[in-house]
């Protein structure tokens, strides 16, 4: 992960000479918990044989889904922790704490050409990235955050503007991991200075 801090007439520049188009962002899988685990929380994601198999492993936190031609369990808790049968790809937090009643975990692909961007926008939560392909850039106001391919990056805390992007020489093709307030919108539209 590298961090990049950008002024404003070269993000105005970087914006003008990319083509800009909507990043793809399709929900996978969710649940409602009431519950969090105990202590600093970590989302671990293992790959299994089956999809089948990684849902029969998952847990109260845990989430199954396909993406990329793999089949994945996105478990919520505890850092060292392990799932029978599953081969461990990556474990990334501790996440940003997050209070509520009721609790939305939610696993999101988001894939798209170089300059591909999401509007501005925040979430009542934390959310973590792992990507896939390409490379992922993570605007806030305290700059930008750049994950390639590979890596994994906790991002920042609740209610924190951000706009998310394809940086990369290659498609973008990333994970993303939320744990938010199930009370409140999934996402809100913010600024960015």
């Amino acid at each position: 992960m590298k961090w990049i801090l950008l002024g404003l007439v070269t993000v105005v520049t970087m914006v003008a000479a990319i083509p800009q188009q909507a990043l793809v962002i399709k929900p996978l899988v969710e649940k409602k918990i009431t519950v969090l685990p105990a202590g600093p929380l970590f989302w671990r994601l293992e790959n299994f044989p089956t999809l089948a198999e990684a849902q029969a492993a998952a847990g109260p936190t845990g989430l199954a889904a396909e993406s990329g031609g793999k089949d994945w369990l996105f478990t919520l808790a505890p850092a060292g922790g392990s799932s029978e049968g599953g081969t461990m790809v990556a474990e990334v937090g501790p996440l940003p704490e997050v209070e509520a009643k009721e609790y939305l975990l939610r696993i999101n692909d988001a894939s798209g050409p170089q300059g591909s961007l999401t509007s501005v926008h925040m979430h009542p939560g934390s959310e973590a990235f792992y990507v896939l392909a390409g490379e992922q850039s993570i605007r806030t106001q305290l700059g930008t955050m750049v994950v390639e391919a590979g890596e994994s990056e906790t991002g920042h805390g609740a209610d924190t503007p951000m706009q998310v992007s394809s940086s990369g020489s290659a498609d973008l093709h990333a994970l993303v991991m939320f744990v938010v307030d199930a009370t409140k919108p999934f996402s809100s539209p913010a600024t960015l200075p």
